[in-house]
């Protein structure tokens, strides 16, 4: 077991519903006790149907959003309750990639100004030169054409604006990463190259990632251990090759049995994939 980056300890979120024509209405409870935690180095899967609090979860691992119960620490440190102010020198070490890059990359700005702003706000690069170059070498690793640069996000393809996405965060070099569906609605090419790249980021930086998503599959090929939400618990938790093979909970067997999963062999995102992503 690697070493505990990211902890949340039995965490309970609510969110306040508004007094209705007869009263008020009782809050509404999306997650209940749950524990998660994600190691150094380590790619976690959390999965679910829709409306069981995937999304919530991975916010509030992030402090996008306030626990109403429990505990989230981050290299042991509690971060539970911190202010917006004593979160923002780790805003830069935990990040999250959206599922829609249409809805996180600003459409008035040009990709340029997209990656090489967060260097420039976070510190990681000196001044524009030194982002510019920094984002050119990455561009050319996770094969983007440098015209990209120039361009606006409605003028690249949904795949590259999911490369660009993942660029925006790596350029960072973050600690933790968030990803949430950031496949879905991609072929399975482009899924491939997506996910060959997260997978040679993780290894190259060491990241930490948790990533959320409905694809069971792709949750099989990428992940180290899984965890399974059901109406806002956790239900099973465990290895992939555990949980996948012999599920202990029904409604993990239930999710299976809705999603045909074909066989995935080790190479499979290398063959799918026509991106080349250097060691």
């Amino acid at each position: 077991m690697s070493e505990d980056l990211l902890v949340a300890q039995n965490i309970d979120v609510s969110f306040a519903q508004r007094s209705g024509l007869f009263g008020v209405v009782p809050a509404s409870k999306v997650l209940q006790g749950v524990t998660v935690r994600v190691g150094r180095g380590e790619t976690v899967g959390i999965v679910g149907e829709s409306g069981s609090g995937k999304t919530t979860l991975g916010r509030a691992l992030l402090r996008l959003i306030d626990v109403t119960a429990g505990r989230i620490s981050f290299e042991g440190r509690d971060i539970t309750r911190l202010s917006e102010t004593e979160m923002r020198p780790l805003r830069r070490r935990m990040q999250l990639i959206f599922q829609d890059p249409m809805a996180s990359l600003n459409p008035r700005h040009t990709i340029r100004r997209i990656v090489t702003e967060p260097m420039l706000f976070h510190r990681v690069a000196i001044n524009q030169t030194d982002a510019e170059r920094s984002a050119r070498a990455i561009f050319e690793r996770f094969n983007l054409p440098l015209a990209c640069l120039a361009r606006y996000p409605h003028e690249l393809s949904g795949g590259q604006r999911q490369r660009v996405c993942i660029a925006r965060v790596a350029l960072l070099a973050p600690d933790f990463v968030l990803a949430d569906e950031i496949v879905s609605g991609l072929d399975v090419s482009t899924q491939a190259q997506v996910l060959n790249l997260l997978k040679a980021l993780s290894r190259d930086l060491g990241l930490s990632m948790a990533f959320i998503s409905h694809d069971l599959s792709v949750v099989r090929a990428i992940c180290d251990r899984v965890y399974v939400l059901q109406a806002g618990r956790i239900v099973e938790d465990g290895l992939c090759e555990d949980v996948f093979a012999a599920p202990k909970s029904d409604y993990t067997r239930a999710l299976l049995d809705a999603i045909p999963l074909p066989r995935i062999d080790a190479g499979w995102l290398d063959r799918s994939s026509v991106a080349q992503v250097s060691a």
